[in-house]
């Protein structure tokens, strides 16, 4: 009997301390910090490179065109 309650108390202290650290939930939360940025960072770029391509090269294209008379 004396087995079982220190075994109950080890595991006991070892759980405790386990929900007491803290370190990995901050972890955590940078890591899921720098994803949504990461994720906005992303969709932003594609959004900038769309208006790019369309708007400023689009109509460096077409003036090029023009002058070489390209098709």
């Amino acid at each position: 009997m004396f087995r079982t309650s220190a075994c109950c108390r080890g595991a006991s202290h070892l759980l405790t301390r386990f929900f007491r650290n803290e370190g990995g939930a901050t972890t955590i939360e940078y890591a899921l910090i720098v994803g949504i940025i990461g994720g906005i960072l992303i969709v932003s770029f594609q959004e900038i490179g769309g208006i790019l391509s369309d708007d400023i090269f689009g109509a460096a294209m077409d003036a090029l065109n023009e002058v070489t008379g390209g098709g």
